[in-house]
């Protein structure tokens, strides 16, 4: 056997080779390798430098705001706390006061919530309205995220496994029956319970006993085309009947109101979303697993929730930044007990001086917290992939 060398070894090679070819398979030229990391450092800086300009400015005064553009603290500009001490003036946001209104999280939330129900009152009315807006904002946000999800999720799944074949004349009578009940809730002053009680007990009569006349059936593509029409509809559309209904229920201003608009209007995502994750799936593990005895929902717990958890996350990451962001609703459906961070912005917005980029940046830096913890939180399920260790051996 020769003992010569290749010419692709490393001593072999010209300098043009060792720099445009990669030195074994599986790895980067080290032209290529420069070019890539570069651009994925021009790219990271080009994306990071919007929340590094809101984070420098909320240290910024009217001076370095007004003067600038300063790019570097204690270089360029002397960094200050002005925009945080304006928010946090008030006699209610020392940190003796935040920290005491911690403990009364949990019991404002779920007076909040049940007022409509019960008249039960928040402890401790007066406090700081930054940590107002954000402590509704982290109730709400998280509180209609899950609701959204876990529904959203329940519901892809059905879709995805179970043929549905509802009938027409069956969906037509049950859009009548409930326009109905608003039209009796809104103009006959029927109270609400007592209409959606009647309604839905002729819903039932009336499918019973014409259901069996009707021919033409839907499908799950026609549900699923349905469930994503409602979100393709402008919000801004059914803003007012959603307003008149809520007053109707007197559950204007309140934690639950806003969790429940949340929700809906973020349900048909969370459906197709996790419509295509579910559909993925390989349908012979939740067959061997009814052949074990499995019921559905042990299934769908134990076996196809674990699978599809980076697509769960994500969908639930998504959610729960629009959920965070979101400001129609907010500024329709809420005045005092319920505002949350969009609105304070938008408020800080708007002021008699015009805006001051500082005091605004400031509420900025506190609204992104959660969500960038969020997202640190759930990027080591995002990163895997969905059958990863699903079919081995």
């Amino acid at each position: 056997m020769s003992t010569s060398s290749f010419k692709y070894e490393k001593a072999n090679r010209s300098l043009m080779e060792r720099l445009f070819e990669p030195p074994a398979i599986g790895k980067m030229s080290p032209v290529a390798k420069v070019v890539a990391y570069g651009l994925l450092a021009f790219w990271s800086l080009f994306v990071i430098f919007p929340i590094y300009w809101v984070v420098i400015t909320a240290f910024k005064d009217a001076a370095a705001v007004n003067q600038g553009p300063f790019y570097i603290p204690f270089v360029d500009f002397q960094p200050n706390l002005n925009a945080w001490r304006i928010h946090l003036s008030d006699p209610n946001c020392d940190l003796y006061a935040i920290g005491r209104q911690f403990v009364l999280l949990a019991y404002n939330s779920f007076a909040f919530i049940i007022s409509p129900i019960v008249d039960i009152g928040a402890m401790e009315p007066q406090i700081c309205r930054v940590y107002h807006a954000f402590t509704n904002s982290l109730v709400i946000g998280i509180a209609s995220t899950a609701l959204c999800v876990t529904v959203g999720s329940m519901a892809a799944y059905a879709l995805a496994r179970i043929q549905y074949k509802p009938k027409f004349g069956n969906a037509a009578i049950f859009v009548l029956l409930t326009l109905v009940m608003i039209a009796a809730t809104s103009y006959a002053g029927i109270p609400w319970y007592v209409s959606s009680a009647v309604a839905l007990a002729l819903f039932f009569l009336m499918a019973r006993a014409f259901g069996k006349h009707f021919k033409s059936t839907l499908g799950n593509g026609d549900i699923l085309f349905w469930i994503i029409s409602q979100r393709i509809l402008p919000p801004i559309v059914v803003i007012i009947p959603i307003y008149m209904m809520f007053q109707a229920v007197g559950l204007l201003d309140t934690h639950l109101a806003l969790i429940i608009v949340y929700a809906v209007a973020n349900l048909p995502i969370v459906v197709w979303l996790m419509h295509d994750f579910f559909a993925s799936l390989p349908v012979e593990l939740e067959e061997s697993a009814q052949l074990d005895g499995a019921s559905r929902f042990g299934i769908f717990w134990d076996i196809v929730l674990p699978l599809t958890r980076p697509g769960l996350a994500a969908t639930t990451l998504l959610t729960l930044i629009l959920n965070w962001n979101e400001y129609l609703f907010a500024v329709f459906l809420s005045t005092a007990r319920a505002q949350t961070m969009p609105i304070m912005v938008a408020a800080k917005n708007a002021g008699e001086k015009g805006i001051l980029w500082w005091e605004m940046c400031a509420i900025i830096v506190v609204m992104i917290i959660p969500v960038i913890i969020m997202a640190i939180f759930l990027q080591r399920f995002i990163a895997r992939g969905v059958l990863l260790g699903a079919v081995k051996g």
